[in-house]
Order: C-alpha cells, then structure tokens, then sequence
C-alpha cells in the first residue's frame, strides 16, 4: 500500500513534504473547504458521498473510479465533488484527518484508505488510529498535525453538519451515493451505468 500512495502522490502532482516540518500548504486552515477534482468549469458535476470504512465505496474507487478520471474527470467533461458521509467513528476520524492534509493530498489519501480497510479498519486487533497515523505520515503529515486533526471539535462538527443536510436535501441513506447533474443515485455505479447517466457521453 504504501508503495501504491506514495506513486499516487507522483501521479497527482503533489510535491512530497518532509515529515515534521510545516511549510506553506498547512499555514491557511482549509479544512471545511471543498475538495474535488476536475476543472471548475467542467460541464458535468458529480457529488460523490462516501464513508471511508464502507467495502462499495472502496470497490467503486478500485473498479469504476479509475475509468471515470480517465475518460470524464482528466478530459475535462466531469468534476468529482467528494463530501465525506461517515457511517462509524472510525470513518469520521479518518475524514478529518483526511482535511488536515493539503487539498491536493486529499484524493491519493482517501484513495490509500479505501485500498487498504483490510488493514487499518478491518484487521482483527488493529488498532485504527495507529495505523491512520501510519498512511497520514506517509502523506507528509507531521505528528502535531495529526494529534490536532483527530480531536478538531470544530471540524467534526461540521462534517456532521454537512452530513445532516445532505441527508435532508439529497436523501441519502446508503453509500456510495452520488449526485449526477442534480439526480440522486444510490448504491456502486458501474463505469456502463455512470456513462449512461453523463448526457453526450
């Protein structure tokens, strides 16, 4: 896995930081800010719900994601809006670490957490916060950051929040769930079925 992280750092652009030392991309709190992928102006807009320690949600980034960055996200018809929807503590913690990272670590760190459950959540003994310290250092996180993240109130409040109302706006009861172009769509989109709901596709 961490071989895997560390080339998805690489894929992504993101410029490797030095484990205990703070530059410039922790300095601005950006922890309630939106985080996606695609280009802004991008015709088509996907809200992606997910929880972290949810098997569909870590099959549909193995199997379906890939293809829909290929073909949608990097060609600029597609933008991918991530919004956390923790099912367990477990998921909730992770997420907030996940956004005490630098936006453009965000994507290859949630992907490193999907591709690994059966070790840091799902193992039998595991300890969940140590090894979410394990995949976080990885990502360049120093260890203040990280003690700071799994106990951020303000943070963890509005996670919830936003997991409320999306619940209230979307109806979402079950993950992954996606929001495609304004529709509600439950349940792990396979590449066919995602492709059929992105007009002139």
């Amino acid at each position: 896995m961490e071989r895997r992280f560390l080339l998805s750092l690489v894929a992504s652009g993101a410029t490797a930081l030095t484990v205990g030392r703070p530059g410039n991309a922790w300095a601005a709190d950006t922890t309630q800010t939106e985080r996606s992928v695609g280009k802004p102006d991008a015709k088509h807009t996907v809200i992606e719900f997910f929880s972290l320690t949810c098997t569909h949600c870590a099959a549909f980034a193995r199997t379906t994601m890939p293809q829909i960055k290929e073909q949608y996200v990097d060609t600029g018809k597609v933008r991918i809006v991530y919004h956390d929807f923790p099912l367990d503590q477990i998921a909730l913690t992770a997420a907030m670490v996940a956004r005490h990272l630098p936006e453009d670590r965000y994507e290859p760190f949630i992907n490193a957490l999907l591709s690994s459950q059966d070790r840091w959540v799902f193992a039998r003994g595991v300890d969940p916060i140590a090894e979410l310290w394990k995949t976080a250092a990885l990502a360049g996180m120093n260890r203040a950051t990280f003690d700071k993240a799994i106990v951020d109130d303000t943070l963890r409040t509005f996670l919830l929040k936003q997991q409320q109302d999306d619940t209230a706006r979307w109806k979402i009861d079950a993950t992954p769930s996606f929001v495609i172009n304004g529709q509600r769509h439950s349940g792990g989109l396979s590449f066919d079925a995602f492709r059929k709901l992105i007009p002139d596709s």
